[in-house]
């Protein structure tokens, strides 16, 4: 890390103006915390600049790493105001909480109301991870005058092919982050009842899960119903159409109004947002100036980009934010403001365009026995990074995965029955969790959310089912299931990068008139003395629903025995593969509970009746070459 120049060194007191209430245009009250610079317990006149973040998540959360208050107080020692405001209907504002709509009136009214005070400068960024991102997106399509830049972590882009909606496909995501939250909705906090409901079902969430499709009144949502619809609302719309339009939940069909401001887009490989990241920055950089993309090795939240485990995998020392490109993250980010608020031109200077997480390179174990896979920071000067090209790698009958075009063959087959889908061992997760509920000597607060835990692994795991995580017996390598079929290339004879966004162009067939293709490619750890059974480490993945082949818009449902084609891209990924690793493909028709099983029969989507089971067929011959299309980096 080179020596940089000073930045705003935290020199003043801080005071919250907690609860000050802003009108929005249809006159319901949003609730906002201000934290001030002050001196001797009073506020400072100003007028400073501002940093604005709009949560669900309730202004007055804790001071731990990304809690708003220790947020709040680090920027007003530094001479900002800092403006956290309740999301509409969430804690203290007023108004329905509906999941991804409008975000972006309300984020323009609160950020044109702070500006009018005579203690802000009327130079305002946003800032936030999550659905605190996705709001930021949002509010730049209306381009209030005094936003004049944004640090965007981890948010999406099109809730349709991504993020909410996976290519047709649902992110079962979003129902835990629905039952979990809405234990704190309005209602719940009105009524004893309700909230001990809420608490009781997100105990059982994955056995919610299991008991698709849900309904109205048949859900853990139904002692909430407004919650509910929202919910099933995004579970049911798998089609395009004017769900979809909500500038909220999709930003691609406006990009155009967006703003022209400074922008970092921060995402991370093993985040649930990847491909949103990624696709925002690429949007807005080729139209607006002074826009940032960065990819860490991570998962989801703004704190793991100085966290150097990802899921039960050790990135190592050059993974993160923190001793690598700057002291911390919040430092980088004050960079970033100091220059574009404050108009401080040594703040953020020669600052790549982009910057990304080279994983690879290492191999051993850490003290604590995982996976020391290594990474490091490269920067380029745009996406994806010069000197890369696209290679096609063909599915071969005798599983392997080649440069050559395979052989006249028959096709391999899988066995896909929703009622036992392949499991989700760990990948690009968030808010995948239930309640614990209550044990033995367990401490009891106010807060009725006792303990989570993790239903998925969010981040990177060896692709291995065991006892003691949500999988049926028998346990062992995903590739064994008769629900799985892999390709896989033979060793590296040198260290070969692959950065970007890869994709797959399969040919299948099937005895449903509709199925889901699952891809999966894996760093193959070669069988040592470190790792006896060798490692098959997850690096991206994606899924598609069969019958959007043609169009998310036009659902087409497939002839018996005829051969289709489908391609999408996977989840963008940054790998070296040392000499002696190979590159494994698997396929399967599911990864539950990260996507919802498709039931194989062509029903309405959220509203099947039943399921059947689906023998799948991949077609690998001169005639339907199925591929995998690498973007190599030489």
């Amino acid at each position: 890390m080179k020596d940089t120049p000073m930045i705003s060194d935290p020199v003043h007191d801080v005071v919250i103006s907690r609860s000050v209430k802003v009108r929005a245009r249809d006159g319901v009250l949003l609730s906002v915390d201000i934290y001030r610079p002050a001196k001797d317990g009073e506020p400072l006149p100003g007028p400073f600049p501002a940093v604005v973040t709009r949560s669900p998540y309730d202004t007055r959360s804790g001071k731990g790493p990304s809690g708003q208050a220790g947020n709040g107080e680090y920027f007003a020692k530094r001479g900002y105001l800092y403006l956290v405001q309740d999301a509409r209907g969430r804690y203290e504002s007023e108004g329905d909480f509906i999941l991804l709509d409008q975000d972006g009136e309300d984020g323009y009214d609160v950020i044109e109301w702070l500006a009018e005070r005579p203690y802000c400068d009327g130079n305002i960024g946003t800032q936030g991870s999550s659905l605190r991102a996705w709001n930021q997106n949002a509010t730049a399509l209306l381009r209030p005058p005094h936003l004049k830049a944004m640090w965007v972590n981890q948010g999406g882009s099109n809730g349709l092919t991504s993020a909410i909606r996976h290519n047709g496909a649902f992110e079962m995501r979003w129902f835990g982050w629905a039952v979990t939250n809405g234990i704190h909705a309005q209602e719940a906090h009105a009524d004893p009842a309700i909230q001990t409901a809420m608490v009781r079902n997100a105990e059982q969430m994955y056995d919610w899960f299991c008991r698709l499709p849900w309904s109205e009144g048949n859900s853990p949502l139904a002692p909430l119903p407004k919650w509910e619809k929202w919910a099933l609302d995004m579970y049911r719309n798998g089609d395009d159409g004017p769900f979809w339009r909500n500038p909220s939940r999709n930003f691609a069909p406006y990009r155009d109004r967006s703003a022209d401001i400074p922008t970092v887009y921060a995402g991370a490989w093993y985040d649930s947002y990847a491909r949103a990241s990624i696709e925002n920055f690429l949007a807005m950089d080729a139209r607006a100036s002074h826009q940032y993309l960065m990819m860490g090795a991570g998962v989801h939240g703004g704190p793991n980009f100085d966290n150097r485990l990802t899921g039960q995998v050790d990135m190592g020392p050059g993974a993160t934010i923190k001793g690598n490109l700057e002291r911390d993250r919040k430092q980088m980010m004050l960079r970033f403001f100091d220059r574009f608020l404050k108009g401080d031109e040594t703040a953020w200077v020669d600052q790549p365009k982009v910057r990304y997480v080279r994983m690879g390179g290492d191999g051993g174990k850490n003290a604590a026995g995982q996976l020391l896979h290594g990474a490091k920071w490269v920067a380029d000067t745009q996406w994806p990074p010069t000197g890369t090209q696209p290679q096609d790698w063909f599915l071969q009958p005798d599983t392997t995965l080649s440069r050559d075009t395979a052989p006249a063959s028959a096709p391999s087959t899988l066995t896909y029955d929703p009622a036992h889908p392949m499991p989700t061992v760990a990948g690009n997760v968030s808010s995948m969790t239930q309640n614990l509920p209550p044990f033995a000597r367990m401490m009891r607060t106010g807060d009725p959310i006792t303990l989570r835990q993790s239903i998925v692994l969010q981040g990177a795991a060896d692709q291995v089912t065991h006892d003691g995580m949500f999988a049926e017996p028998p346990y062992g390598d995903l590739a064994d299931r008769p629900d799985a079929l892999v390709f896989t290339t033979a060793p590296f004879e040198q260290e070969t990068e692959v950065t970007g966004v890869p994709e797959v162009e399969i040919f299948l067939s099937s005895d449903a008139p509709d199925t889901d293709i699952f891809i999966m490619l894996q760093d193959l750890y070669p069988v040592s003395d470190t790792w006896p059974t060798g490692y098959r480490l997850n690096l991206c993945d994606s899924i598609f629903r069969v019958r959007y082949r043609d169009g998310f818009d036009s659902p087409t449902m497939m002839e018996p025995g005829k051969v289709v084609r489908v391609r999408f891209p996977l989840y963008p990924i940054s790998n070296a593969f040392q000499p002696g690793h190979r590159l494994r493909v698997l396929v399967s028709s599911s990864s539950f509970p990260r996507f919802d099983p498709n039931p194989n029969t062509g029903e309405a989507i959220g509203r099947h009746t039943h399921t059947r089971i689906a023998v799948n067929a991949i077609h690998h011959d001169p005639a339907h070459p199925s591929r995998l299309i690498l973007p190599i980096r030489g």
